[in-house]
Formats: C-alpha cells, structure tokens, sequence
C-alpha cells in the first residue's frame, strides 16, 4: 500500500513526458556505442591482450616452472629481501613460466626484443595480479587456472612485475623483473 497512491490505477498508461524519453534514448545509443567499442579496441587499439586459460594443479605448474628454470638458468640475481632468484633466458617461440606464491614472482625473466612467447602465469597459493610496469599489462593469476598471454617484447630494458591484489602481509614485497635484451 502506497502512502499516496497514484490518482490513475493503470500508472504505466501514462504517456511518458518528451525529457524522460529523450534520456533513455541518449542512454541507450551510449550503451550500444559502448558495446560496439569494446571489439572494436580489442582488435584495433590493442588494449586487451588474448589470453587462454586453463585448469592446472598447482604441483604440475611448479614442476614445469622448475624445468625451465633448470634448463635456462643463466645467473642468479638478489631480490628486495636479500635472497637470491634465478635468472633464466629461454629460447624464443617457447613457452615460458612465471609462477606467483607468497610473496614473490619467480623466476626473473630475461627475454629478446622483438621475439614472441608464450607466458603461462599461474599462483600456488593466493590469487595476485600481475601488473608489468610501465607497461599497461595487468591480469589476476588465480591459483587452479594457467593464464597464457602471447608477448612480443618491444624495447629492451628492465620491466618491473608488481602484484596489484592484496596478497597478505608481504605483499608490498611481492615484486619481480622482467629483463628484455637486444636478441644475441
């Protein structure tokens, strides 16, 4: 019950004033301009990158990522905290692992310019977000799913890797690199 009901019982009848009309269509061709952008940046403006996803235990993605560290290892570098973290430089074309776990991105990445791979990104325990600084890349890494982003480096240099979703108590710490070298 209304506290004033409306003096017509049949409200939706009413014929609809020209300013309320006018606003929903203005809201509707923005919608629909809206709609149509999202396709239309992702193939054009190259704002989102093209990813798969799939599940994965999280000791099968370790033991991949362990593999590749043990192939391509070619020197160790000193984290913020003081330990060490190895470096690896795999073949280009291949697939590459960069796993997340409380709180740190492991292995450091050194990868050619101008070479394609195929990143898989996984968490072991948390879900994190990985932000590649200054780049615009940014994902969510869920433990029980593989992310895998194709990336084509484009200028040399040291990209930093940040975790952008609160992890826990270190999660200000949760920081990697990714070295882009000229290719050899």
């Amino acid at each position: 019950m209304a506290i004033m009901p409306p003096t017509e019982r049949l409200w939706w009848n009413e014929p609809v004033e020209k300013s309320e009309v006018l606003w929903v269509a203005v809201a509707l061709i923005w919608a629909l301009i809206m709609f149509f952008m999202m396709p239309y940046w992702h193939v054009v403006g190259r704002q989102n990158l093209s990813n798969e996803a799939y599940r994965v235990r999280a000791e099968d993605f370790s033991t991949r990522t362990e593999a590749m560290v043990a192939k391509h290892t070619v020197r160790e570098e000193k984290t913020q905290t003081g330990s060490s973290v190895s470096v690896v430089h795999p073949p280009a074309g291949g697939d590459i692992y960069m796993l997340a776990r409380l709180w740190e991105w492991y292995p450091v990445l050194e990868l050619e310019k101008d070479k394609s791979y195929r990143l898989h990104l996984s968490s072991m325990d948390w879900q994190h977000g990985f932000s590649l600084q200054p780049e615009n890349i940014n994902l969510q890494v869920h433990p029980g799913y593989e992310m895998v982003v194709t990336v084509t480096p484009t200028s040399t240099g040291t990209f930093t890797v940040i975790c952008n979703e609160f992890c826990g108590i270190g999660h200000h710490t949760m920081v990697g690199r990714i070295h882009v070298v000229d290719g050899k």
